[in-house]
């Protein structure tokens, strides 16, 4: 089956939208289209009808139809499959299937449209899988959430445990405050009555006196209050004697452990300096690897979105470079010239005359990678679990870097707590954290590159079920993409000049699945 356009007509043939899947000439499409109301047939039934060399397979939406043009040797299911999920795509996407909204979401529709098509054959997918290949979203905002959430919980453990032990020590110091003030009054109170002689001697040898008894005290002052001043007047000596034993209020406690607990939940964010035009790059990496880390299946979805804030640069053509694999798919824009893409890697609009629309997220190139070469993972993960014939499993589980070029951080390696949301970690490289709700060991590495290629997490796992510990799943970002897609430069094409930009480059773990 070969699907040469697909277009949103009204029943005049005008075209609404309309996306070719072959290079076609603008003339030859609205010709096509425009003759298209005068084949169909006014109060029948048929879906298609055909010409001597096209075939039009068509679905009313309203005062609308959804319309493709397709070979007479094309299989005419398949052409009515995708029509129809043509026809759901734009009833989804659009409030009402009238010519205003369609324009209005035209970007959408015409994205939608490649992830139907692609070369003019049908890929395998259905309407939740185009949703979810056309929708924005953030990995790494995930990821932070997940990592705050973690150390605000971490936090708040830490924060209850110093409260407890501040408490315990105030209490302790206070008990021993009091029995020292005991004891000097008690002391004070011999010395008075042991006459006048007594109380000379102890004056004159330099024994006793009241100025030196307050001052011991305050040296006795607990480790965790804050040093005194060095003031040995006796007003201020009893001061201090009284906060011994008074009871902190609740701020004055977390004041006195504030500087132990207080960390930030979360690592700043890098925000790039926005110029007037941006470029952002985002690859989202899939695997599905089996329970030995043999490889079953890679794909690699990469985009490349403009955004200019100032229409006086929206005349521009970028420089792109672009692995020539044949394991790489491109896809361009409709406004953009696909031949200078594929001859220059060059992206531009086909009309030089027209500016790249302003103040708005243009995807302006799409690209996908699916491989089962085991080279191209970015990272092997190994699973070894072990039954110990006491209920509980050995669970060894391995990483390999296997792109030492990369650098992938904030990974998170998540193993499955099948019995109890417990675990016993013998040895990790890392740091690890049991998340209770979720039942699941994470094994968390900040940083994998090529000074710490591999590593190792040991632990013992109630179960005795070796196939419970899977699926494992895999979460990281990285500042390197796989297919090696990047901006060199910027031109402004009124006056050949370089245009300055900014950009972003984000890859991440998407569907990361072992087992």
């Amino acid at each position: 089956m070969v699907v040469l356009a697909a277009a949103v007509v009204t029943k005049s043939g005008k075209a609404v939208i309309s996306r070719q899947f072959h290079e076609m000439q603008r003339s030859r499409i609205e010709g096509l289209l425009a003759s298209f109301p005068k084949l169909t047939s006014a109060g029948q039934q048929h879906t298609t009808v055909e010409t001597e060399h096209v075939r039009f397979v068509y679905q009313p939406l309203d005062d609308l139809f959804m319309v493709l043009i397709t070979n007479r040797q094309s299989n005419i299911l398949q052409d009515i499959e995708s029509l129809h999920l043509f026809a759901r795509v734009v009833t989804d996407l659009c409030r009402s299937c009238d010519e205003t909204q369609i324009l209005r979401n035209s970007f959408e529709l015409l994205c939608a449209f490649d992830e139907i098509i692609s070369v003019g054959y049908r890929e395998n997918v259905n309407l939740s899988q185009v949703k979810s290949s056309i929708e924005m979203e953030s990995h790494e905002e995930r990821i932070q959430e997940i990592i705050a959430k973690n150390k605000e919980q971490e936090a708040k453990e830490e924060l209850k445990r110093r409260a407890k032990q501040f408490e315990m020590q105030r209490k302790e110091a206070q008990k021993r405050g009091q029995g020292f003030m005991q004891g000097n009054f008690n002391t004070n109170g011999g010395g008075g009555n042991g006459g006048g002689n007594g109380g000379g001697n102890y004056g004159n040898n330099g024994a006793y006196s009241p100025s030196e008894t307050l001052p011991s005290m305050r040296e006795s002052t607990p480790s965790y209050s804050r040093p005194a001043s060095h003031s040995t007047t006796t007003t201020t000596s009893k001061a201090k004697g009284m906060q011994l034993g008074r009871k902190p209020k609740a701020a004055d406690l977390f004041d006195a452990i504030k500087p132990d607990v207080e960390e930030p939940l979360i690592a700043p964010t890098k925000h790039t300096n926005q110029d007037s035009v941006h470029i952002d790059i985002e690859e989202r990496v899939s695997v599905v690897a089996n329970k030995d880390g043999g490889l079953e299946q890679m794909e690699v979805r990469g985009v490349l979105t403009l955004k200019i804030s100032d229409p006086a640069s929206a005349r521009i053509s970028l420089a792109l470079k672009a692995n020539d694999e044949s394991s790489i798919q491109f896809k361009t824009h409709p406004n953009v010239d696909k031949s200078a893409f594929k001859d220059q890697h060059i992206v531009q609009m086909r009309d030089l005359s027209r500016p790249f629309p302003a103040n708005q997220n243009l995807e302006v190139v799409k690209w996908k990678m699916s491989t089962k070469d085991e080279t191209a993972v970015p990272l092997t993960i190994t699973c070894w679990p072990s039954p110990a014939g006491n209920g509980t499993c050995d669970v060894n589980v391995e990483y390999e870097l296997e792109n030492s070029d990369l650098e992938l951080r904030e990974v998170v390696i998540s193993i499955p707590l099948p019995a109890e949301p417990t675990a016993e970690v013998t040895q990790a490289d890392g740091s690890y954290f049991v998340d209770r709700a979720r039942r699941v060991l994470e094994w968390q590495l900040p940083v994998i590159n090529s000074s710490n290629k591999s590593g190792l997490l040991e632990c013992s796992i109630p179960g005795d079920d070796a196939n419970a510990f899977f699926p494992v799943t895999v979460s990281f970002i990285s500042d390197k993409l796989i297919c090696g897609v990047d901006v060199l430069d910027i031109t402004n094409v009124e006056n050949n000049t370089p245009a300055p930009f900014s950009k972003e480059i984000i890859m991440a773990a998407e569907d990361y699945v072992i087992g």
